[in-house]
């Protein structure tokens, strides 16, 4: 009998299965690629909302976890993932300085923002006022990680690249079956697919699509991560990725010219060179309405669980819900009502 079936392999799947790993469970892994926020993500990690100036859910505690994970899977892989990369958040105003230096007085918040103001020495982008400085930020090479983890998998034979067949999962006394295989515990951790999830698509989960371009610029020069009304993450190679646009409404899985249209008309605001668009991609965000994400068990059925809901901090949210979750149901270690996915059930 298998100890478990994972069902998904984004951000929230593959950490869940390290966990498995680390605690010598078997498994197997289903993953139709359907889904792609995860793999078209910015790969930022950041632990402040730009926007507002105010720290991220749990940020603080979740950042001392989500790197340390990282690494080991850069180890465990023998692939380089993980690298630091500063966040500027461009002024608009000398009202918004003012406020950044306000905010890195606050508990918390003095640890991540930078208090002195930065100058701008690229000549390529209008920057009228200063920069302030996010510490402790970087990027992971998401892409490169869940690829090189799935072909790991595969080596184990515990990957299977295929659809999660719902009507084969047969209910059994204690544990379920699927296509004949014996298992006690299923993770559905499918991101925006969980609207076709028969056993748990009756959760408040709402879609949120991104997208991104890509550009060339051979002369930007850039080697920070720069965030306006968009963010210019550097890439490598004079490749940046730009976005992401935030779009309620569209659902499904293309790029669109809309989106295309609004980043660069954003990105002209403020970056003054020449550039070539070679590229676009987007993915459905998997977000939940009160903003935290959906783990724990279902109500009548406790082989299966769920993980789902991380939103667009999926890098930093992903390794501690993760852990939660194993906990929960190898240790019945109870979750915080803020995550448990019961406090929304009215089955």
């Amino acid at each position: 009998m298998l100890d478990y079936i994972v069902v998904g392999f984004g951000l929230s799947g593959m950490s869940f299965v390290e966990e498995l790993e680390n605690n010598n469970k078997t498994y197997r892994v289903y993953e139709d690629f359907s889904q792609k926020s995860s793999r078209v993500a910015g790969g930022l990690y950041n632990p402040v909302i730009l926007k507002r100036f105010t720290l991220a859910w749990e940020a603080s505690e979740q950042i001392k976890e989500a790197i340390p994970f990282y690494k080991s899977i850069e180890a465990k892989l023998n692939k380089k993932l993980v690298s630091e990369l500063p966040v500027l958040r461009r002024f608009n105003a000398a009202e918004e300085q003012n406020k950044w230096i306000e905010a890195g007085d606050k508990p918390l918040l003095g640890e991540f923002l930078c208090p002195e103001l930065i100058r701008n020495e690229n000549e390529h982008l209008d920057i009228p006022f200063h920069y302030g400085k996010v510490k402790h930020t970087g990027k992971i090479d998401i892409k490169t990680m869940l690829s090189s983890y799935a072909a790991y998998l595969e080596e184990k034979n515990a990957f299977y690249n295929q659809p999660f067949e719902y009507e084969d999962v047969v209910v059994k006394e204690g544990f379920i079956e699927y296509r004949g295989v014996p298992c006690r515990h299923i993770v559905f951790a499918e991101g925006f697919g969980l609207k076709k999830n028969p056993f748990f698509n009756h959760l408040p989960l709402y879609g949120n699509k991104g997208e991104y371009i890509i550009i060339r610029s051979l002369e930007l020069k850039l080697k920070e991560a720069v965030k306006s009304s968009i963010f210019i993450i550097p890439l490598g190679d004079d490749l940046y990725k730009v976005g992401a646009t935030y779009n309620n409404e569209d659902k499904s899985a293309e790029i669109t010219t809309t989106a295309r249209e609004e980043l660069e008309k954003k990105l002209q605001k403020f970056l003054k060179v020449n550039y070539e668009v070679i590229g676009q991609v987007s993915g459905i965000r998997p977000t939940v309405r009160d903003r935290r994400p959906l783990v724990g068990t279902h109500p009548h059925n406790p082989s299966f669980h769920i993980l789902n809901g991380l939103g667009s901090r999926g890098i930093l949210i992903a390794p501690s819900v993760a852990k939660q979750l194993y906990a929960h149901i190898e240790l019945g270690v109870s979750l915080s009502k803020e995550i448990d996915s019961n406090r929304f059930d009215t089955l």
